[in-house]
């Protein structure tokens, strides 16, 4: 079954294990989060634990939010996400989920918002090479050919063109947790992680790890 935990990504730094051995880490501050709802296939049609994380000032919020988690006898929150495969019966409305929930050697998947990097040409977006620099070539950085040959007079979807790149929903799968500080509610994982500093990610236990 999963179990999952929403933080916020802080930044890297390096980690020193015992026998003096040099891990690079992304540092993820997970402060409580509150179980919201647990919604089953009787009620919603199927099976989900919904977390919040991270206070929202009452001003920001309206109505129909404050009352839902108000359930949870909860403050408003400012990002609400839901994990599934989950074992329900292990949650409960208005029950906080901590880092004490991983441990060190956990294999976790972390999903965040990758860096947005405006409008970019195909090399730098999908990573096709350039053509000859010599004089007169008229092929350096451009995505070339856009017809498919006289049997195919137009431009395919998918078609690989410059356009905006990051900024998308990233999920990098099998990723070991070093350390685990339940006093700081810092999580350290082993390698980086998608998104920006101070960015939202979600961390949960992997699904296709071999471990």
């Amino acid at each position: 079954m999963t179990k999952g935990i929403l933080g916020t990504k802080v930044g890297m730094t390096q980690f020193f294990t015992e026998n003096g051995e040099l891990i690079p880490v992304t540092v993820v501050e997970a402060a409580p989060n509150v179980v919201l709802q647990v919604k089953t296939v009787e009620t919603d049609g199927y099976e989900a634990v919904q977390l919040g994380y991270g206070d929202l000032r009452e001003v920001l919020t309206n109505k129909p939010a404050k009352g839902h988690v108000a359930k949870a006898n909860a403050t408003p929150k400012r990002f609400i996400r839901e994990f599934r495969d989950v074992e329900l019966g292990e949650y409960e409305v208005g029950q906080e989920i901590t880092v004490e929930t991983f441990a060190v050697g956990d294999i976790v998947d972390v999903t965040g918002t990758s860096k947005g990097k405006g409008f970019q040409g195909v090399i730098k977006r999908h990573g096709q090479s350039r053509g000859p620099m010599a004089h007169g070539s008229r092929f350096h950085r451009r995505p070339g050919s856009m017809g498919m040959g006289i049997d195919a007079l137009k431009v395919f979807k998918g078609k690989k063109l410059p356009g905006q790149t990051g900024g998308d929903r990233v999920t990098i799968q099998n990723l070991e947790i070093v350390s685990v500080d339940v006093e700081n509610n810092v999580i350290l994982i082993k390698g980086n992680v998608p998104g920006a500093k101070k960015s939202l990610v979600e961390v949960k236990q992997a699904i296709k790890s071999v471990k």
